[in-house]
Parts: structure tokens; C-alpha cells; sequence
């Protein structure tokens, strides 16, 4: 098996590439990781979320990090890791349109709201309940692969 370091665009192309990621934030010094469902865009991953111990970490310490993987072929892997600023999109002005795209990328993609919330029948607004939309803007990315074998 080798492991090679995947360079930033190798790593911007497994965050489009998959829906599936796992969040972690932290509160007090105290980690926290969390399954999201995400959709990438221009640098930033968009996602949904009920109120909870997610958000509110986010709310208190904006710093995340979320890691991407997938399975290769032959016992191989990928990864990638962005390391971002969690940024809300309330229902205010000055966010509608970023909200907004959050939905449209988001609702491309079956059962897009789990495992956070269930399904809203249109764009939720702020007083319709504890609906978030946020993205993490993307300030760093890393990755790996690795291969049963060379070639």
C-alpha cells in the first residue's frame, strides 16, 4: 500500500465530488464531530441543520473542520479535510441570496436535509421554526490517498 498527499485542487475535487462528511467543532476545549450532508460550492460547503449542540458549538467557536472520505478500490482510500469558518444564513437581509443557494444546491440531491432535520416543504424562514442553513468558507484544505497498489 502507498499514501500520497493529494494537492489543494485534488482536494477541492473530493469536496465536490461527495455529499457526505463528517463535522467537527469545539466548545469549552471540549471536541465535538457530527454526520452532515453537505453540497460544495466556490470554495464553501453548504448544509441544513435543526438547533442543537452543533450549531450552538459553531455559534460560540466559529472554527470547523470537516473531513470527506471515500473507498477505493483494492483496500484504498481518499480523504480530504477542510478546515473553514462556520458562517450562518439567517433569514435577514444581507443573507437572503446566499440562503437561497444554499437551498437551491442543497435540494439538487434526494433526502438532502438528513440526518439533521426532517424535510421543509419550502425555504424555511427564520420564524418558522429552528431551521439553519450555514456554510463553512473554506480557508484550508488537505488530503490524502492511499492505494493497495502502486500505479
Amino acid at each position: 500500500m502507498w499514501v500520497r498527499t493529494l494537492n489543494s485542487s485534488e482536494c477541492f475535487g473530493v469536496l465536490a465530488a461527495n455529499r457526505f462528511a463528517h463535522l467537527a467543532c469545539a466548545r469549552d476545549g471540549r471536541p465535538y464531530v457530527v454526520p452532515i450532508y453537505y453540497a460544495y460550492s466556490e470554495k464553501a460547503l453548504y448544509a441544513f441543520s435543526l438547533l442543537g449542540k452543533k450549531v450552538e458549538c459553531m455559534r460560540v467557536n466559529p472554527l470547523v473542520s470537516a473531513l470527506v472520505e471515500a473507498q477505493m478500490p483494492k483496500r484504498g482510500w481518499i480523504s480530504a479535510i477542510a478546515d473553514g469558518r462556520y458562517e450562518e444564513l439567517p433569514e435577514r437581509i444581507g443573507f437572503k441570496r446566499q440562503r437561497d443557494h444554499a437551498w437551491s444546491l442543497l435540494s439538487k440531491h434526494a433526502n438532502w436535509w438528513e440526518p439533521g432535520a426532517l424535510k421543509p416543504a419550502s425555504v424555511p424562514l427564520a420564524n418558522e421554526g429552528q431551521h439553519v442553513f450555514f456554510r463553512i468558507v473554506i480557508e484550508e484544505v488537505s488530503g490524502r490517498e492511499a492505494r493497495g497498489e502502486q500505479g
